[in-house]
């Protein structure tokens, strides 16, 4: 869909002096700052240089205090402790900081994650039951699921197991019985975590009121970072100094699962938020799509380099699997959404299909969510007409909300406002597609509706260069809700025919006096492009080939020039 441009407003010319003189940053850079609302000195050179002492003390979570006793009491007292994750990266990762960091205290926790198609994510009912009879805990500390577990929690509390909860999916009304419910939506404030961001707030809580020798929590760092890009939270607040620091961490790392993970990805130094998000992170998560996720896990906790590299290889296969699978799932989503979607008349979008991988059905939803601007649950369905769904959202549409006026069609659902998951039978598809769309136009506007690109400023040609984007780097790490600024080239003209590649990708030169600037514009619309001259919305980031690295653009939509 053709988006609508936003051109930025002209940054306040008294916050931009005030910054650079302050902090002596060029103007450029201020005034992107300004506009990214950072009107002050003081906060933005917070933003620029994240510090760790900046970050708030633990006990400002809910429950952070009751968690850390009776943690504190179950290593006293030896307890069984199993710690029951989830099996994307935000949840196998959590489940391996917290395991680093207990046995630091002495403890053996166990570790537990649920099969994604027999037993369904979080606390499920029969991922509870082989959890209890495989371990026999004493103490389950549910990470990265467990807020809305009324029931689970309830039953494992009358074998009497007690559970702490660390997570950050969105609260119901009702509050399970638990001995810590320790999520930051309970609260007032840290809203944003992850639950490795949790994960390590606790511990944190647990290292001031009992300290460990030789325990430095930095070290666990690269990892939080790991999980707070892969799982897409925003890149604000503690955030931004968990994956500043974490990065930073990781091309250092003690763990020779992250260093063989970097190795088999192709991931060199400096490492960038990019580098999860697009070659680490899927990796972690091919295991847990395609089957369990123990083997995520183990690379995460092995200690061994020669087990990490067998590991991390197993991974790489595991994705190249997850990637053909998703091909063919995402042919078959499009050519139903082109059939039976509307876009001038439908506001959301519900597909379902006995022959769609769960594993996959998540990556596909966020793919027809941006590709059509809408809300969107894909579904997969086994032979019996259980269904398992996963939903992607668009900015002012909250999944949650939607859901909760949805919920007599569905068996269970849960998540965030913009990512979410759904059981469902086969047999309420059609009254839940219904109902969706019905919701999500009660609530939508024609703004929300409209796709727009939000640029952030207008470049020169002649002003491409390493310069610029050394300068753009101090904005980094770039992720949700710190996105790599989109800027503006008015009325150019390549110097030479566009090349195509591969079919659907194009790569253009553009000559600036004797300086040749080079262009890559993927998905790009190769048979419907415009005539030049162009206006062209692009970012700009190094292109790494054979040794040498040079900024190129990254064309992300054209226009006729005007």
């Amino acid at each position: 869909m053709r988006k609508r441009w936003i051109f930025p407003a002209n940054p306040d010319s008294r916050a931009v002096s005030h910054i650079q003189d302050k902090l002596g940053l060029p103007d450029f850079l201020a005034g992107l700052l300004v506009n990214r609302g950072f009107d002050s000195a003081h906060e933005a050179e917070a933003y620029i240089n994240p510090r760790l002492r900046a970050l708030t003390p633990p006990e400002i979570l809910p429950d952070i205090p009751e968690a850390v006793a009776r943690l504190t009491a179950a290593l006293h007292r030896k307890e069984r402790i199993v710690i029951y994750g989830d099996y994307d990266v935000d949840g196998v990762t959590s489940l391996a900081i917290l395991t680093r960091f207990l046995r630091a205290y002495g403890a053996d926790p166990t570790g537990f994650l649920p099969h994604r198609v027999e037993e369904g994510y979080g606390l499920s009912e029969l991922g509870v039951k082989r959890c209890i009879a495989e371990h026999s805990p004493q103490l389950l500390i549910a990470v990265d699921c467990g807020t809305n577990s009324i029931n689970e929690i309830a039953e494992l509390r009358r074998r009497g197991v007690d559970v702490i909860v660390l997570d950050h999916h969105e609260p119901g009304p009702s509050r399970p019985d638990c001995a810590a419910l320790v999520n930051p939506k309970c609260g007032d404030s840290l809203h944003y975590l992850c639950s490795a961001g949790v994960v390590f707030k606790l511990a944190h809580a647990m290292l001031k009121a009992s300290p460990v020798e030789g325990l430095d929590l930095r070290e666990l760092l690269d990892l939080v970072a790991m999980a707070t890009v892969a799982d897409i939270v925003p890149l604000i607040g503690e955030n931004r100094i968990f994956v500043s620091h974490g990065l930073r961490q990781m091309e250092n790392s003690r763990w020779p699962g992250l260093r063989a993970l970097q190795n088999v990805a192709g991931v060199g130094c400096p490492i960038r938020a990019g580098d999860i998000g697009f070659r680490m992170g899927p990796r972690i998560n091919a295991a847990g799509r395609l089957g369990p996720a123990n083997e995520a896990l183990s690379l995460l906790l092995t200690d061994d380099s020669i087990e990490a590299h067998h590991l991390a290889s197993t991974l790489d296969a595991r994705n190249r699997e997850r990637q053909a699978l998703e091909k063919n799932v995402v042919r078959d989503a499009e050519n139903w959404v082109e059939t039976h979607f509307n876009p001038d008349l439908q506001t959301a979008i519900v597909a379902g299909s006995r022959d769609w991988h769960v594993g996959v059905i998540g990556v596909v939803a966020a793919r027809l969510m941006r590709q059509y601007h809408r809300p969107a649950f894909v579904i997969g369905f086994d032979h019996q007409g259980s269904g398992k769904g996963s939903g992607r959202s668009i900015a002012g549409l909250p999944l949650v909300s939607l859901l909760d006026d949805c919920s007599e069609h569905l068996e269970k659902y849960g998540g965030h406002d913009m990512a979410a998951g759904i059981t469902i039978s086969e047999s309420r598809l059609d009254s839940f597609r219904e109902a969706f769309e019905s919701a999500s136009r009660s609530m939508a506007t024609d703004e929300m509706l409209s796709p727009k690109l939000d640029l952030d400023c207008e470049v020169p040609l002649a002003e491409i260069g390493a310069p610029l984007l050394e300068t753009l780097g101090q904005l980094e790490p770039f992720g949700n809700s710190n996105s790599r600024p989109l800027m503006v080239l008015r009325g150019v003209t390549p110097s030479s025919p566009p090349r195509v590649m591969k079919e659907k990708h194009l790569r253009i030169d553009f000559n600036s006096g004797r300086k040749r600037l080079s262009a890559v514009y993927f998905n790009a619309p190769v048979q419907e492009m415009p005539r030049p001259p162009w206006d062209i919305a692009f970012t700009l980031d190094w292109n790494n080939w054979q040794g040498r690295s040079e900024p190129q653009i990254q064309i992300v939509e054209v226009r006729s020039a005007e």
